[in-house]
Formats: C-alpha cells, sequence, structure tokens
C-alpha cells in the first residue's frame, strides 16, 4: 500500500492515507436509517428522538475534540515505536500474500486482546470510567449507541496499547486494525438482531454486546471483547444473554441529561465531589484510582448512595412539545452539515483551523440539549447563540481567511438565514415548552 510520512518531525513513522472509518461513515448512517426505518415499521420503539440525537451529539463531540487531543497518544506511541521497540517490523511484510495476510489476523487479534483490557479497566477503574460512562449512559440500544462515544479517552486509553508499539507494530498497522475494531463494533449495537448460534461463542455479536449494555447485577461488568468473545470466555468474564432476564440498559446513576458535554463531566463531577470532601489524602487518591463505586467511609457517611431500583427503572423522557421536537431536529440537522464541513477543513488545514468552527459546533450542541430537556434559559440561550454567536464567529472566520473571499457574501447570506428561521422557530415554541428544571 502506498505511504505517506506525518509531517510533525516528532513522528518519524508512515501512516496508510486513508481513513478507514471516514470511508465507513457514510454506510453507518445508512445502517443507522435502514433500522430506524425498521423500527418505525414495526412499532418497536427502539428509536427516541432526543436519545438518538443526546449519542450522536456525543459522538459529534467526540470526533471534534479528537482534532486536538489525538496527537498526545501518537506523539507517545512514536517514541516508544522509535527507541524502544524490541522487532524491527516492516510494514511491507503485511501484504495480501498468505504470510500477509496471517500477519494482519495477527495484529487484529493483538489489538484486540489489548482492548479487552483498555475496556475491562475502563469498568473497573473509577477515573477509567468517567470516561467511558458517556458510551453506556444511553437507555435505548440501536445504531446511534455505537457512535456515542467519550471525549476523554486520550487521557488514559493509550496506555493498554504500548505492548503493540514494544513490539514493534507499524504505526499504519495498528492505525489500520484500529479501524477495523471499532467498524465492526458498529454493527452488534441493536435490538434487531437475535442471538447467532456458534457466533455468540467466538465473536462479539448483538447478544453478547447487548449484555454489556445492561445494568441488571446479573450482567454488570460482562462481555468486553471488541470483536473476540473469547477473551471474556478466557479471563472470566462472559454472560449469555438470559430469555428469562430482559436487558435494561444504561447506568445505575442515570445521566438524566441531554446535554452531551455534560455526559463527558458527570462522573469526574462525582468523583471531586468525593475527593475534595474526604478528609485521608489517601482516600483523596483512592477515589480516583480504585475500583469503581468505591467511596471512603467517611463521604459515605456524610452522603450515602441509594441503590438502584431495577424494579421502578424508567427512562429519562422529559414531556417536549411537537414545536421544541422540531426545532431539536431541524438544528441538528443544521449541525450535521457544519460536522462534514468541519472534518474537510480539518483534513485540508489542519487542527488551527477548525478550532473556531468547533466552538460554535459545541454551543449549537450545549443547545440541543437545554431545549430537549425543556430548560427555562433554553429560549435565551438560543438566542445569544443565534444573534451574538452565530455572526461573531462567521466574522472572525471570514476576518482571518477561513471562510473565502469568494464564500463572505452569499456566506452572510446563509448566517442571516438561518439566525432568522430559527429565530422564528423559537418564537413558536416559546409558548410550547415544558420546563422541567429550574
Amino acid at each position: 500500500m502506498s505511504a505517506r510520512t506525518f509531517d510533525f518531525p516528532v513522528l518519524r513513522y508512515n501512516a496508510v492515507p486513508m481513513d478507514l472509518i471516514a470511508l465507513a461513515i457514510p454506510f453507518f448512517l445508512l445502517a443507522l436509517l435502514l433500522e430506524l426505518a425498521i423500527d418505525k415499521f414495526r412499532g418497536t420503539g427502539l428509536y427516541r428522538p432526543n436519545d438518538a440525537i443526546n449519542s450522536l451529539g456525543a459522538g459529534a463531540l467526540s470526533t471534534t475534540t479528537g482534532y486536538f487531543t489525538r496527537l498526545m497518544p501518537g506523539i507517545i506511541w512514536a517514541w516508544v515505536l522509535q527507541d524502544f521497540a524490541l522487532i524491527d517490523v516492516n510494514p511491507e511484510w503485511f501484504d495480501f500474500s498468505p504470510q500477509g495476510l496471517a500477519l494482519w489476523a495477527l495484529a487484529l487479534a493483538g489489538f484486540d486482546f489489548c482492548y479487552y483490557w483498555s475496556h475491562r479497566f475502563g469498568h473497573e477503574i473509577s477515573v477509567l470510567w468517567a470516561s467511558h460512562a458517556v458510551h453506556h449512559q444511553s437507555e435505548d440500544y440501536n445504531l446511534s449507541t455505537a457512535l456515542r462515544q467519550t471525549s476523554t479517552g486520550f487521557l488514559f486509553s493509550w496506555i493498554f496499547y504500548l505492548p503493540l508499539f514494544l513490539l514493534g507494530m507499524p504505526f499504519e498497522v495498528f492505525v489500520t486494525v484500529n479501524a477495523l475494531d471499532l467498524i465492526y463494533q458498529f454493527w452488534v449495537h441493536t435490538q434487531l438482531i437475535n442471538k447467532l448460534g456458534w457466533m455468540d461463542r467466538v465473536f462479539v455479536t448483538p447478544s453478547n454486546h447487548r449484555v454489556h449494555h445492561a445494568q441488571n447485577e446479573i450482567y454488570i461488568d460482562r462481555n468486553y471483547g471488541g470483536i473476540l468473545i473469547l477473551w471474556d470466555r478466557l479471563f472470566g468474564t462472559y454472560q449469555e444473554e438470559l430469555d428469562d432476564e430482559p436487558v435494561i440498559f444504561g447506568v445505575r446513576k442515570p445521566l438524566a441529561n441531554w446535554n452531551p458535554i455534560w455526559a463527558n463531566l458527570q462522573v469526574y463531577n462525582y468523583l471531586l465531589f468525593d475527593a475534595v470532601r474526604t478528609k485521608r489524602w489517601r482516600d483523596k487518591f483512592g477515589v480516583w484510582f480504585r475500583r469503581t463505586g468505591w467511596r471512603p467511609d467517611d463521604i459515605e457517611a456524610l452522603y450515602p448512595k441509594q441503590s438502584a431500583d431495577l424494579s421502578a427503572f424508567q427512562k429519562f423522557d422529559p414531556p417536549l412539545k411537537p414545536a421544541a421536537r422540531r426545532y431539536v431536529i431541524g438544528q441538528f440537522l443544521v449541525a450535521a452539515v457544519g460536522i462534514l464541513w468541519i472534518g474537510s477543513l480539518y483534513a485540508n488545514e489542519g487542527a488551527a483551523a477548525v478550532l473556531l468552527p468547533c466552538l460554535m459546533l459545541w454551543a449549537a450542541l450545549y443547545g440541543l440539549g437545554v431545549v430537549s430537556e425543556g430548560r427555562d434559559y433554553a429560549i435565551q440561550f438560543e438566542i445569544v447563540r443565534l444573534l451574538v454567536l452565530v455572526p461573531a464567529g462567521f466574522f472572525q472566520m471570514a476576518r482571518t481567511g477561513i471562510v473565502g473571499v469568494e464564500n463572505i457574501v452569499p456566506g452572510w447570506g446563509i448566517v442571516l438565514s438561518y439566525a432568522i428561521i430559527s429565530g422564528i422557530a423559537l418564537l413558536t415554541m416559546k409558548e410550547d415548552k415544558i420546563p422541567i428544571k429550574q
């Protein structure tokens, strides 16, 4: 395969020019739309617009924050590969010959093994769960859940893949098997596919992964594999989906929120609360790095937490009238176009060029959340965003050349039209929203 060298000099390795995940996105969206159509036709209620938009918003936030955070793990991996690799592995060995395909299979299995342990510790250590929890917060389970990803995984997850670089795995091979592993995991986030016989015993399948997303006691902390369920069988973390124990999706401490930014911060906030208030210094450290759910004795005594009663479980689903629902869906479609444009801009111009557009996108995602929740300040926030943040952001992009000279006039036309149409929609929902929180 052809390759190119990264521009930044610290990283002296090659990378495949093809972004497999980017190529897979159209297929993800088509599959999601097909599942949605089947759900509507059957009336099974697998999709709720507010939950699906929140999951997709979390995915958009993860993708766009990744433009600024992915460099750090790459630098560390490149350093380890360059200075500490035990085997000098030639990337050209990974071709389509029988030997090359065997190496690809070995590399993919090696990555999946490391993913198993990254995923497992992400459930078993508090600070790692704080990052991973966002993927489990949805109380629905459909293909939109697969795209619900963390924005803070860069902090620690890179540690678990260091053995691959110590063994000399070329970076372009790592990028490829990483993408293949993630792409595989998309299809298992569905309730439309039942058990698959022998496949359930070897591979991660929808049935196996539904167990992983459950909050039922018998299912918690099970089935961590990415592609192979064999790791769970080998290390004692496998649990079959039981016919007499229907899965209840979500987490024991509900997010109860449609804000993708807060979704990424919620568990960190809980841990910080305990760490600040506990008296012993070892407990201040232990709050972060001990087993998930552990709390210092003094904090548990002062601020006890009640056990979840799944027999009385109800999904978070604040009432929202039609005008507000239409507004949220419309704004998300606009945001989706913005995400595609930001991705193209990043590919051509780099991270510095997309900082301001990303800030505008994140404000829009926050706005979607507060409107979906019916918060009493939602309309005020959206007015400020539409009349101040959007025009100011476009003005700055035009001034700094992010928007080309030939696009400034039509761009202002789009900005003003967007603000006016959105403003009219806000007026129609002003008396229509149902505030649920002050």
